[in-house]
């Protein structure tokens, strides 16, 4: 059967465009998006309140991309799926909050790794702080089994990337 087909022959409308479009809000990637929202402006109030005022969701984001011992620009851009030029201009933006610096790589003194810096470490250990506190309300909200069961079935539908 062609996409298309699947498409239109699916069980819970038989119009392309019903009047009932209560799926808009409540399918699954729009409650992962507003879920997803939620959850990171509470990561951010909650650093916020930590006396972490200067980083953004961005910078956030790019620290995601950046292992304990090191990574190279190219490696956190390619990760984040953002070109080399705006990691490099999210990195000098935390490189000016502290957060991060950069040396020669020790397997190719050509390239340098961005590290974090020990602010950075204590910022980083905030941020832990930060996710527990938002999974602990998630919890007392939706339920620590459903939590739980939440974050599984998200790993097998989405692993976690290695590297």
């Amino acid at each position: 059967m062609s996409r298309e087909r699947s498409l239109q022959a699916s069980p819970t409308s038989t119009r392309p465009h019903g009047r009932d479009d209560r799926w808009r809000q409540t399918n699954f990637g729009r409650l992962l998006s507003n879920a997803l929202r939620r959850f990171e402006a509470r990561v951010i109030d909650l650093l916020t309140a930590a006396g972490h005022t200067e980083v953004t969701l961005t910078h956030i984001n790019a620290t995601r991309h950046l292992d304990l011992e090191g990574t190279r620009l190219t490696d956190m851009a390619s990760r984040a799926a953002m070109t080399k030029q705006s990691m490099s201009e999210l990195v000098e933006q935390l490189e000016a909050l502290g957060l991060v610096a950069r040396r020669p790589d020790p397997a190719d003194g050509r390239a340098r790794l961005v590290y974090f810096t020990p602010k950075g470490l204590n910022w980083l250990d905030d941020f832990r702080r930060a996710v527990h506190r938002a999974e602990i309300e998630v919890a007392t909200t939706i339920g620590a089994e459903a939590l739980r069961n939440t974050k599984q079935a998200l790993g097998r539908y989405m692993p976690p990337k290695q590297g």
